[in-house]
């Protein structure tokens, strides 16, 4: 790296929903623009969510100088944990966003992380970056681009926005800001590209309240919300029409509960005393003045709604007249789990609203024409879309062009592809280690390619066991083989092929020679061979071969 050039390093967020994080380098000051996660798609089987390879940062973390966030969305804070644990260097957001992260970091235990809070239109310094905080509206509260003044000029990073002009806050978002970068001059602008596909403008967030108002005024029964735990301003509203109906609200998941005290504590939610009620009293009241907010709006398992459909929840059971509202977008890989769940619902006896067959959700994202305006308004010299697939960032790249950006200025990176820019202008260098880290359970260490891959295997062939004793000094069979199988065939239904499998193992023992037999690990890699073979060619099947050799 020449001493005098600008590294802008993308570690998650290109060619993905999700994940989103970049770090930007000069010399020996390194800052990091969000930390986020992705939940697994369908093949990533028993992982909870994923992070991205953050290698690059722990290799450099002495030139670490803070980690910098756009809003509270877990999709750019997930995975803050994890990267903590490994560095401790001040973290910064808006009030909303660091309350969340707080929470998020009580839960892992991590407690000594400086947590600096900055205002929009506030600024700060972190080693040579001078950044400004601009507000932008989404589809949560406090959210914020980022105006990042570098020794080699201006850096706009949008963070997630749309442009909203009747927000449920009123905070509008700070276009003049962005006005203010193209007069003084923008180098580079990074941008979201999540809606890029879209034409059009996205409608505003108020345009959910006449959906709501519209279903409330025809339930007959209770009416149940499913939203993202972190979508304040649809809480909002959601509350704003229950009172509107004179009805009271009941909160049901322990990330909803906790993000709706936090924002009440600090002023972003609004309701007056009485009207939420804790889940043991709503049977003390009508079913037509109930309204019970709650997560599960993409079909996770063990969610609440989930449970509800399931008939598995403590407290709520479905009832002929009650009415379930999905208020959220449906994420790509999670239609199916989705769709099981309405299902559930429907053979209940609830009438389900989504998002196919009611205006119950907006996006937060901004569409074409919002893009296009953003880029008339920062005139940036060099481009670079971020947040989306590879589709999405094609398309934005090509609204850039239609904006007047030159297409050599114009830059699709891979997640660990580095954009270096000198006084002499900006060119791709080679990648830097980046991917994802697969986090099952509490482990931090994260799961392997190959036990993914094992994972796969088991769930399409299943597993095949011998299990063989021999004595330790003759190496003589003592007993077995025994075959035991999960996942292959049904045992009882096909005992032919388990004694076809016992008496080729016990001839494959028998033919191994005496040096052969002392040596384990050759032992099990001859049967496993030999069983392979066979059941590829008898059946056309690959299970996982596990032979277990004891030595009595």
């Amino acid at each position: 790296m020449d001493y005098q050039s600008l590294l802008v390093i993308p570690l998650g967020g290109l060619e993905e929903i999700g994940l989103n994080m970049t770090a930007f380098q000069y010399a020996d000051d390194l800052i990091v623009v969000d930390a986020g996660l992705m939940f697994p798609e369908e093949a990533m089987l028993g992982v909870d969510f994923v992070i991205p390879d953050f290698s690059y940062i722990l290799e450099n973390r002495e030139k670490l100088k803070g980690i910098i966030l756009t809003h509270g969305h877990e999709d750019h804070t997930g995975a803050l944990p994890f990267l903590l644990k490994e560095v401790n260097v001040p973290v910064y957001g808006t009030p909303l966003t660091l309350a969340l992260v707080k929470e998020k970091l009580t839960e892992y235990n991590i407690t000594d992380i400086p947590l600096i809070t900055v205002r929009p239109r506030g600024k700060i310094n972190v080693g040579v970056f001078n950044i400004e905080f601009i507000r932008v509206t989404h589809s949560i509260v406090d959210g914020v681009g980022l105006g990042i003044n570098t020794p080699l000029g201006n850096i706009i990073h949008t963070g997630d926005f749309k442009l909203d002009p009747t927000p449920v806050d009123g905070e509008l978002m700070d276009l003049y800001k962005f006005t203010e970068y193209a007069e003084k001059g923008t180098l580079l602008m990074l941008s979201d590209s999540t809606n890029s596909e879209k034409g059009g403008f996205t409608f505003s967030e108020k345009e959910v309240r006449r959906a709501f108002e519209d279903i409330f005024s025809k339930a007959k029964g209770r009416i149940i919300i499913a939203t993202f735990a972190t979508n304040i301003h649809r809480i909002q509203q959601a509350i704003d029409v229950a009172l509107q109906y004179g009805k009271k609200v009941v909160m049901c998941g322990k990330s909803i509960i906790s993000n709706a005290q936090i924002a009440l504590e600090l002023g972003y939610l609004k309701m007056p005393e009485n009207t939420w009620l804790r889940i043991e009293h709503m049977k003390d009241i009508p079913d037509d003045r109930v309204v019970i907010i709650t997560t599960g709006s993409q079909g996770e398992p063990l969610s609440v709604l989930s449970r509800i459909a399931t008939d598995e929840h403590k407290h709520i059971k479905i009832k002929e007249g009650d009415t379930v509202i999905i208020s959220a977008k449906i994420i790509p890989g999670n239609e199916r789990s989705i769709g099981k769940i309405i299902n559930h619902l429907m053979m209940r006896g609830a009438d389900v609203k989504y998002e196919k067959v009611s205006e119950i959700h907006v996006s937060g994202h901004a569409s074409k024409e919002e893009l296009k305006l953003m880029i008339n308004l920062v005139k940036p010299k060099y481009f670079m879309p971020i947040h989306g697939e590879y589709r999405h960032l094609k398309y934005h790249a090509q609204l850039a062009e239609k904006s007047s950006i030159p297409k050599e200025n114009i830059f699709i990176l891979e997640n660990g592809t580095v954009l270096e820019i000198t006084e002499s202008g900006v060119s791709k260098n080679e990648k830097i280690t980046a991917g994802r880290i697969f986090i099952d359970g509490n482990g931090v260490t994260g799961v392997g390619d190959v036990v993914l891959r094992d994972r796969r295997r088991l769930a399409h062939d299943g597993i095949v066991i011998i299990i063989v004793g021999l004595e330790k000094l003759t190496k003589k069979i003592v007993f077995g083989p025994e075959i035991i199988s999960r996942g292959f065939i049904f045992e009882d239904a096909s005992q032919d092929i388990i004694n076809e499998v016992r008496d080729l193992m016990s001839e494959t023992l028998l033919s191994l020679q005496k040096d052969v037999i002392s040596d384990i690990s050759l032992v099990q890699a001859k049967l496993r061979s030999t069983l392979k073979k066979y059941l590829r060619d008898r059946m056309d099947r690959r299970p996982m071969i596990m032979p277990i050799i004891m030595e009595l």
